[in-house]
């Protein structure tokens, strides 16, 4: 709750204002079956036509003023709940953007989707509705109580009975229902990572036959989403009823003594009828109270959820220049010290890994999968940071160079990098204000002009999302593009020419090394041919290196390598 009271602190003016409205149209309404009570019992007796239609009229501007107040306020509520819901997605949305790698592991890719989606949505929903009925219902409560008191305490004793049991039944039931609610979200997000890598993998999944393995795959998280959901809603479902129950019973017990009142001339009738409408409106009063709790579970457990996002503390702090020792001058551009690192704590991922590169040399980093390959580019772009050891850039320790400027010396390609849907301009400039001069250098750089220039619209070319309408080699170039336009002092492409042909390869790289000679280079990949030509070459063995040095080295030197060259070159000069 306190993450909803933060957001909607900058709205107390709106928000006191609202809420005076609605006081004011409830008191309004809750003076009409006062003034009926007193047409029945002192104006009718008088049969004078014009005080009937006095007071008459007087219902009606009451009931029109109550009906026009809420309304706006309940325009007004919705204007809180959607503004606040619309910071509150905001703020998650930038924090999510700004949670470490470590961070997003730990929460997982479709439970931030669904804290940014259903998660908010029920933050919105209980917020409009506690705005809309959160002042009406306990002020129709507790004003029919006391006017009710008023008017005949006997009976107002009789309904005051059920008014206790109907609490504790709506507290109880409300206290299950945030755990378990809190369970239901946490199987939406099982179901929404089960959606997510179906709809990645939809042509794989096809491809092998394995549509009706996924099928069940799905059914199996819907089926728990739906026992959790069922277990959560049918808690929750009792609270209505047992409200209902109690007020039934309670209204059954008014109207008996009423009419035994009446029968003794103890009452009035009109008095009896004001009180039943009385009742009726503290019995719709309870019933929208035990709406809000059903839907402050729903919504207090999707607030958590998004608290822990929000209230995560960025654990990729920029330390000061000073916290590591730094040599006066690095010769090298990149350095790598005695490097090791673990993604989970238990085994090293990356064990005692040391290199270094000067400026405008160009690494190339070969190993079998799962060997620390792009581990060791995450740790260069500070993605995570190292267990022990450093690494450093121009003499400069990662830990100590501010985000921003660390961000834009890299010039990246990931394994799995993405295209989104747009043109073809807007992907390579990737919202960085680049001039198609420089566009098409980039495409020229990266051999894709000759493609891109064969489209229609050229760079207006529009692509769908993933790049679905580009072929494989097609996306990897267009992706290198977007790297090189940066004009990076570090290029990382990790495995981003495995859809390229061995021709295009070659080229792709003979252009690096012509157009962007003082660019530093590091280029992961499993083609000896990708990398026979960097100035430095590491074979990753189980995150440890066995090899480093030229091609020439460690053809000489390094059985490993020279093996997988064997394989690979040997092989295609077979052929």
């Amino acid at each position: 709750m306190k993450l909803l009271f933060k957001y909607l602190r900058s709205m107390r003016g709106f928000i006191a204002l609202t809420l005076t409205v609605k006081a004011a149209g409830s008191l309004i309404e809750l003076a009409i079956p006062y003034i009926l009570g007193h047409i029945l019992d002192y104006v009718v007796p008088e049969r004078s036509v014009e005080k009937i239609v006095f007071w008459g009229a007087v219902m009606i501007v009451c009931a029109l003023l109550a009906c026009l107040g809420n309304i706006t306020a309940n325009r007004m509520a919705a204007r809180v709940a959607r503004n606040t819901t619309r910071k509150i997605r905001h703020a998650l949305f930038d924090r999510t953007m700004r949670l470490s790698s470590r961070q997003i592991d730990a929460f997982t890719i479709p439970s931030l989707e669904s804290r940014l989606t259903s998660d908010t949505y029920h933050v919105h929903h209980f917020m409009g509705m506690s705005m809309r009925m959160g002042i009406r219902a306990p002020m129709l409560l507790i004003g029919g109580i006391i006017i009710t008191l008023t008017l005949d305490w006997v009976l107002a004793l009789v309904m005051l009975v059920t008014l206790p049991l109907i609490a504790i039944s709506v507290t109880v039931i409300s206290r299950k229902g945030v755990p378990l609610f809190k369970q239901t979200q946490r199987s939406v997000d099982r179901m929404v990572g089960v959606v997510r890598e179906d709809a990645q993998g939809i042509r794989v999944i096809k491809a092998l036959s394995k549509v009706d393995y996924e099928r069940r795959r799905y059914d199996t998280a819907n089926k728990q989403l739906v026992k959790d959901e069922k277990r959560a809603g049918t808690t929750m479902a009792l609270s209505n009823p047992l409200v209902t129950f109690f007020l039934n019973l309670g209204l059954v017990a008014v109207i008996v003594t009423g009419a035994f009142l009446v029968n003794g001339d103890l009452s009035q009738t009109g008095k009896i009828i004001s009180f039943i409408q009385y009742f009726t409106m503290i019995s719709n009063a309870m019933i929208a109270l035990s709406r809000i709790f059903v839907n402050a579970s729903k919504g207090i457990a999707s607030a958590h959820r998004i608290a822990e996002v929000i209230n995560t503390e960025p654990d990729l702090e920029v330390l000061p220049a000073d916290s590591f020792n730094a040599p006066e001058r690095d010769p090298a551009l990149i350095r790598f010290e005695d490097v090791s690192f673990s993604y989970i704590g238990k085994s090293d991922n990356l064990s005692h890994v040391s290199f270094e590169l000067k400026r405008g040399e160009s690494l190339g980093i070969i190993g079998a999968t799962g060997s620390g390959k792009t581990t060791l580019v995450q740790l260069l772009m500070r993605l995570y940071d190292v267990n022990e050891g450093s690494v450093r850039i121009g003499g400069r320790d990662v830990r100590t160079i501010p985000h921003e400027e660390l961000n834009t010396m890299f010039g990246v390609v990931m394994q799995n990098d993405f295209i989104y849907a747009g043109t073809v301009r807007d992907n390579i400039d990737f919202g960085r204000g680049l001039d198609d001069d420089t566009i098409c250098r980039a495409l020229e750089i990266a051999q894709a002009a000759e493609f891109v220039g064969g489209f229609d619209d050229g760079l207006d070319h529009h692509l769908n999302s993933k790049g679905t309408n580009l072929s494989g080699g097609q996306r990897q170039r267009l992706l290198i593009s977007r790297a090189i336009a940066g004009d990076p002092q570090i290029l990382v492409l990790d495995d981003s020419s495995s859809a390229l042909d061995y021709k295009t390869d070659s080229k792709l790289r003979k252009a690096i090394r012509e157009n962007m000679s003082d660019v530093t280079t590091v280029t992961v990949a499993q083609r000896v041919s990708s990398i026979m030509h960097c100035d430095v070459i590491l074979v990753l063995d189980e995150g440890k290196i066995i090899g480093k040095g030229t091609h020439e080295e460690l053809l000489a030197d390094c059985d490993v390598y020279k093996e997988i060259s064997d394989s690979q070159i040997g092989g295609a000069f077979l052929d």
